[in-house]
């Protein structure tokens, strides 16, 4: 879906989504100052190391997002999602109406620009993207890719429940998605101990 985004800011968000496994309503919810992208955010007053963003339940946002767990947690991130996040912040930056707002996501032209993306928004640009990358696609997709990769590279289930910020396992296994080669690959691998 990446490859058919015309934005900074749609690259971004699917890059976010797809890397973090964040839901779509965490992601709408943001600010600016839950970013944090150095290898040592002390001086922002943050002991997490490494790049990061947190995830805080906000009863009060004007775009409607909601943190569905209701608690708050830190999720690790990596070079996409800062790369993208530096191209996002150019194209932000010529946005005079998004200096003013601290929500994270913003919309960048027309007659809203500067205002929170909402749900509606987000829904509409993946859903475009993903049309011109030759595929149907929306937000909560890319949670599913997210836990998906994870536990294909071989990360414990309970770290995949902290990433998604799920409070019980039995929800972190409705993301397992096993293929033809993953059964395959566990009947030959019981066979091959016989």
């Amino acid at each position: 879906a990446v490859a058919g985004c015309r934005l900074g800011r749609d690259r971004f968000l699917i890059v976010l989504l797809s890397e973090s496994g964040m839901r779509i309503g965490e992601a709408l919810g943001m600010r600016r100052g839950d970013v944090h992208l150095l290898p040592d955010s002390s001086s922002l007053g943050c002991h997490v190391r490494g790049a990061h963003v947190h995830v805080e339940p906000r009863p009060d946002n004007v775009n409607g997002a909601r943190c569905k767990a209701g608690r708050p947690r830190v999720v690790p991130v990596a070079r996409p999602v800062i790369e993208a996040y530096r191209e996002y912040l150019l194209e932000r930056d010529e946005v005079p109406a998004a200096a003013l707002v601290d929500y994270l996501l913003v919309n960048v032209s027309g007659p809203a620009a500067g205002r929170p993306l909402t749900y509606s928004n987000a829904q509409q640009l993946v859903e475009r993207a993903a049309a011109r990358a030759g595929f149907h696609a929306h937000p909560h997709l890319f949670r599913h890719s997210a836990a998906t990769r994870w536990l294909r590279a071989g990360v414990p289930i309970d770290v995949v429940q902290a990433l998604l910020g799920h409070a019980n396992a039995a929800s972190t296994a409705v993301y397992l998605h096993a293929t033809d080669e993953d059964k395959r690959a566990a009947v030959d691998r019981v066979e091959a101990a016989r």
